[in-house]
């Protein structure tokens, strides 16, 4: 029900205005009157009415002047202005205002009602066009997502202009404004087995996800294969903190409900300039990459995760076991580890190797060697041949000239890694293919439910959301959401062209229940209504909802 509030100085046509029209019975909450617009003002803020009417003139403030505040601060109520006075200064006045209608006085109370349903008639239009179009976002999220991934890339590469960054970033949904900022990224991940997996860990994710909906100061951003990439940002260094800890009260609070889930969050440093956003970005990558070394179920900065074990001592060289327990680090990293945190994972590795021995060159030698043919063994794992590394750096025989110095030998490490988890991605793609057809096959045979989600599909065939939705966009060309409109709109059309049924029938057999919604999707998909695309067939036989 519509509410309306009244500010009027004549007390007889207030009261007629109030008394003489059965606002409820005409589908509106009369919720209040005053005498001016000083007195209306603190009323109008408190019961937010969608429609105000009011006079001109009036004593203390007027009519224009109330006007003008409301509307900066209910930017969408309708305002009728009564007036007495035939003067097309005040008309001017109004329109630049954004008033809704400009009524002479005497006016009876018909022709008033009258004025009021026409605009609550635009009222509920834009109300329903306002919920038809945040349906249509959310269904697009994804799409969505992707252009906030790149957009972050962009941000952290420095390829972007600030005034481009925070321009795109609004029509995103993107607020940059703050004094300070903090880079988190976080993954969650599963222990059980792959099928109770999907459920557990989506749970999980969506709660936390609700978290972070709620507050303001935290952009978040899909990492390409698993987890975010999250945006703290404030007023100061404590709050940024504050909201740290409350992020990390809400991840910990949502873990503990499922034993089989973990986490890990790697934590930047705060930075003052959005442009410096990459420096956070670089510390939190090389924290998160800790999570091959300590145990999960934590978040960390970088210092911590270097600081937690002291050097191996120089007498202790002898014994350092990397054939066992360093192996393992290598063979998680390429089983689990992402291209762009393999320089992170190297850094720790070395530290845990300890300073005083990796300045050994005959270790480095020895860990440069382990490392190469741990990958050679993995890449024939996959069914891949080791020696198809470049050339640059495939030669085992040519390990000696690259380990001469510590930072050459990190780099040459960090290459092989990187160029491991790259063909490791690949051949993952071409093994999912059969999953992406399963999903695929899925979608086509439950596609008229409108239940049917991104998060769902992902569950049945027991992956990620977030990977999921990169391997069938690469896998298909277009994202979940654009396949599963496209399958639906083809229905539709073969319905509306082959069938007499109902558009409202139709909608429903497409996976749409709310008619108007599927009109909206068909529109923006066709170009034309579903009325406008029946008759092209020459006949009619349903309605348009």
């Amino acid at each position: 029900m519509l509410k309306v509030f009244l500010a009027e100085d004549e007390v007889v046509i207030r009261q007629g205005i109030k008394n003489t029209i059965s606002w409820e019975k005409e589908g509106f909450e009369f919720v209040g009157d005053a005498g001016d617009g000083e007195l209306a003002y603190p009323l109008i803020m408190k019961t937010q009415p969608d429609i105000l009417i009011t006079d001109i003139r009036m004593p203390f403030m007027d009519g224009l002047e109330l006007s003008r505040l409301v509307r900066q601060k209910l930017p969408s109520i309708k305002i009728l202005i009564l007036s007495g006075y035939n003067d097309f200064e005040y008309a001017r006045q109004a329109i630049e205002i954004g008033v809704t209608d400009y009524l002479l006085k005497p006016i009876s109370s018909g022709q008033l009602l009258e004025a009021v349903k026409k605009v609550a008639g635009i009222i509920l239009e834009e109300q329903e066009q306002k919920k038809l179009l945040e349906q249509y976002q959310s269904d697009m999220e994804e799409s969505l997502n992707l252009e906030r991934v790149k957009l972050f890339g962009e941000l952290v590469d420095k390829t972007i202009t600030i005034a481009e960054a925070v321009e795109r970033g609004e029509n995103l949904g993107l607020d940059f404004s703050a004094a300070c900022y903090m880079v988190v990224v976080f993954s969650t991940f599963y222990t059980g087995d792959n099928h109770a997996y999907a459920e557990k860990r989506v749970r999980t994710e969506e709660e936390i996800r609700n978290f972070i909906n709620r507050e303001s100061g935290i952009l978040l951003f899909e990492r390409p294969v698993d987890g975010w990439f999250l945006v703290l940002k404030g007023e100061n260094q404590k709050e940024i903190e504050d909201l740290l800890e409350r992020f990390r009260a809400a991840v910990e609070e949502a873990g503990a409900r499922e034993a089989d889930i973990k986490y890990f969050g790697g934590i930047g440093e705060t930075v003052m300039r959005l442009g410096d956003l990459r420096n956070s970005y670089t510390k939190a990558s090389k924290a998160f990459a800790g999570r091959f070394f300590i145990d999960q179920n934590q978040m960390v900065t970088w210092s911590q995760v270097s600081d937690r074990n002291g050097a191996v001592g120089e007498e202790d060289l002898q014994i350092v076991d990397f054939s066992v327990n360093n192996k393992k680090l290598v063979e998680e990293f390429l089983k689990t580890g992402s291209e762009g945190e393999a320089e992170g994972f190297v850094e720790e590795y070395f530290e845990l190797v300890g300073k005083q021995n990796y300045n050994s060159l005959l270790l480095r030698q020895y860990v440069a060697m382990d490392i190469y043919f741990s990958v050679v063994q993995f890449l024939r794992g996959l069914g891949k041949d080791g020696a198809k590394l470049p050339e640059t750096f495939g030669d085992a025989n040519k390990i000696a000239q690259v380990v001469a110095g510590v930072d050459t030998t990190k780099q040459y490490i960090s290459q092989i890694l990187t160029l491991a988890v790259s063909i490791r991605d690949t051949v993952s793609l071409d093994k999912y293919s059969e999953v992406i057809e399963g999903a695929r096959k899925y979608i086509q045979e439950n596609f008229s439910d409108d239940g049917i989600s991104l998060n769902k599909v992902a569950s049945q065939v027991g992956i990620s959301p977030s990977y999921f939705s990169t391997i069938f966009r690469q896998e298909c060309g277009q994202t979940f959401i654009d396949y599963l409109t496209k399958l639906r709109i083809e229905k539709a059309c073969e319905l509306l062209m082959c069938t007499n049924y109902r558009a409202t029938e139709i909608a429903d057999m497409a996976g749409y229940k709310d008619s108007h919604y599927f009109s909206y999707i068909f529109k923006k998909t066709m170009g034309c209504s579903p009325k406008k695309y029946r008759e092209r067939r020459g006949g009619g036989g349903a309605d348009e909802p």
